[in-house]
């Protein structure tokens, strides 16, 4: 098997209220679009992004009314302190702010309209004194 892409499908209440969170606050780009769909992409190597409406006839039936919950959707990225930064300033919402933990990962969430938890993610060396 060679993998050339990786997306993510989440079905949500509001297609365009999450694509708009994507679009304005993490760089995605709309790379298709319809009532109640919406296909993402960034240029970079993160995943791609789908979005189904609730209930939509395009699912099979046992999943039509499923909706993303429980799901953390992770970005390792450089400069977190930056992206923390330039997410608080644009009035991002921030539900779990910066922090490092003992074994080297420092990260903080955000949560789209829709309950998507974003976790924006750092590796750093642990302390000594974690090991």
């Amino acid at each position: 098997m060679n993998v050339s892409t990786s997306t993510l499908s989440l079905t949500v209440a509001d297609v365009d209220a999450s694509r708009e969170f994507l679009t304005t606050h993490l760089g995605y780009q709309v790379a298709m679009a319809a009532d109640g769909f919406a296909s993402l992409t960034r240029d970079d190597a993160a995943v791609d992004i789908v979005l189904l409406s609730r209930g939509t006839d395009v699912l099979p039936p046992e999943q039509r009314d499923q909706q993303a919950a429980g799901l953390i959707l992770a970005f390792t990225v450089t400069d977190l302190a930056a992206e923390e930064a330039r997410l608080r300033a644009a009035g991002a919402p921030i539900t779990m702010p910066l922090r490092e933990e003992p074994w080297g990962e420092r990260l903080f969430q955000l949560t789209d309209p829709n309950g998507v938890v974003i976790q924006l993610v750092e590796w750093v060396t642990p302390s000594a004194e974690a090991s």
